[in-house]
């Protein structure tokens, strides 16, 4: 392609480096602000995004009002305070992911864009992957208030029924289940929905192939009772490290503390003896005994369809269940995306896919994103500067089945580096201009899957799907022969848009 006119150099020296201040400043050095939820909450509120709201329902409205808003990346974060007919100044926390908390939340600038921030925390944390092994303290605020025996109620909480069609009330979506591994002992910390079948009883569902669920089937196999605590209030970042695929043998715990550059403090679990957060806000802990099994579910999910349905699950007895004065739940709302969930998982899983691509020796990666509208799992997008010829496809390959992208992913598509991944504008017009699905379409079977995807096939313990390569790369061998780009280049962008910004239309 012919080169397009750029800003001089004076002009280009002027004006600061990608991803800093005015002074020069990296943007992209994380300073974490927050070691709980309530320290987040005050940060949030200092970015003017809270939004408290007094009296809702847990049958039914706060479910509706935390559904809207979560479809909306800039929406406040909400606070559902007196909630009738539950614990005295107890909150629902939801929407903890959007606007400008985003960015506070992974310690990054308000300014950065999506795929400056993901990059951020890919080579600052995800790239580095610092471990430090948590700190074990003798007390905390979690035992501020304490229910054992008869006196445990976990109807008593606020959690709502978030969908109409629910099953029932749902404790846990933005909370995370720490189980121990019968045979290795590593701790693991995973974000699995729980639903509330009594005041004493939980159970809850996780898809085949998480390492909750490999811990589980090994505690199944030799009729022996897990231990279980869920974490129903944590501190966002290691809900956020819950939620992502961290590597197996690896303690979520262990990965917070490295990015906070501290350890986590935690405290023995009274009846399980599991490292539970010392300030976490809710913790019900229990074990699953065999054959104690309880229909869960159907349960709205990140797919935007009632995809499981109910069926049989474990269930949890709750021995014990541990509370702060006014304690807080915090919810991460699955439904038709874009969601709640959405937003915080593309920044971590398109940084871990790059790294993957790296580690497997694919060079010239530009950025990965997955977008909002397939869930952040069921599309991919990865910018590439093609070096070689099939170098675009066999990036699309390795992205396809690495274990951060292989996971309910459908749509793997691979675009030059002039295309913004994140900007499906710019995706699909390259996808309809330099893809000759000929030879730049494949089509794979097989593929990691679950039952909350509606469109996976084959037996019910084996879960599977198809998926699409699409490499929307110009052709490497037509790299200089193809048509020109009609616009002018991005320094002569950035040059224009410093010069006339007060004229410019918004976001130009």
């Amino acid at each position: 392609m012919a080169a397009q006119p750029d800003a001089s150099p004076a002009a280009t020296a002027a004006a600061p480096a990608k991803g800093s201040d005015a002074a020069g400043r990296s943007n992209l050095e994380p300073r974490l602000c927050y070691d709980d939820l309530r320290q987040w909450l005050e940060e949030a509120r200092k970015l003017g995004e809270v939004k408290e709201l007094s009296g809702l329902t847990w049958q039914q409205d706060i479910g509706m009002v935390a559904s809207t808003a979560a479809h909306d990346d800039g929406a406040p974060c909400f606070v559902f305070e007196e909630v009738p007919g539950t614990i005295k100044g107890s909150r629902v926390l939801v929407n903890f992911f959007g606007g400008k908390r985003k960015n506070m939340t992974l310690g990054f600038a308000s300014d950065l864009s999506k795929i400056d921030l993901s990059e951020g925390f890919r080579t600052n944390f995800i790239g580095p992957m610092r471990r430090i092994a948590p700190k074990y303290v003798d007390d905390g605020p979690i035992f501020e208030n304490v229910m054992t025996g008869d006196n445990v109620d976990v109807t008593a909480f606020p959690a709502p029924k978030w969908h109409a069609a629910d099953g029932g009330r749902y404790i846990g979506t933005g909370s995370f289940n720490v189980t121990r591994d019968p045979d290795e002992g590593w701790v693991n910390c995973g974000t699995y929905r729980v639903m509330i079948h009594d005041a004493k009883t939980a159970g809850f569902y996780i898809s085949p192939g998480k390492h909750g669920r490999q811990m589980r089937d090994k505690y199944q196999a030799r009729r022996a009772p897990m231990p279980v605590a869920v974490v129903c209030g944590g501190d966002p970042m290691t809900f956020l490290m819950a939620s992502s695929e961290v590597p197996y043998g690896v303690s979520e715990y262990e990965v917070v503390g490295g990015v906070r550059g501290k350890p986590v403090e935690v405290i023995n679990g009274p009846v399980t003896g599991l490292p539970i957060p010392a300030n976490a806000e809710i913790v019900l802990e229990g074990f699953v005994e065999p054959g104690n099994e309880r229909v869960e579910g159907p349960f709205g999910e990140w797919t935007g369809y009632y995809a499981s349905g109910s069926d049989l699950e474990p269930a949890i007895r709750i021995d014990t269940l541990m509370y702060r004065n006014d304690p807080i739940l915090v919810g991460a709302i699955p439904a038709v995306p874009p969601n709640d969930n959405t937003f915080y998982f593309g920044s971590y899983r398109c940084g871990a896919v790059w790294n993957q691509l790296e580690a497997a020796g694919i060079p010239g990666v530009q950025g990965v994103w997955t977008h909002e509208a397939g869930g952040s799992r069921f599309m991919l997008v990865i910018s590439i500067k093609t070096l070689y010829g099939g170098h675009s496809k066999q990036a699309a390959m390795v992205a396809a089945h690495c274990h951060a992208g292989a996971y309910n992913n459908r749509w793997t598509i691979v675009v030059d580096d002039d295309i913004d991944p994140t900007n499906f504008s710019d995706v699909v017009w390259a996808m309809c201009t330099r893809c000759d699905p000929r030879d730049q379409v494949d089509i794979i079977h097989g593929g990691w899957s679950s039952a909350l995807d509606p469109m996976c096939y084959d037996a019910e313990t084996d879960r599977r799907n198809s998926r699409v390569i699409i490499d929307a790369c110009i052709p490497f061998r037509r790299k200089k022969t193809f048509p020109v780009i009609a616009r002018s280049s991005k320094a002569l962008d950035d040059r224009i848009r410093a010069k006339w910004t007060k004229d410019l239309p918004k976001g130009f």
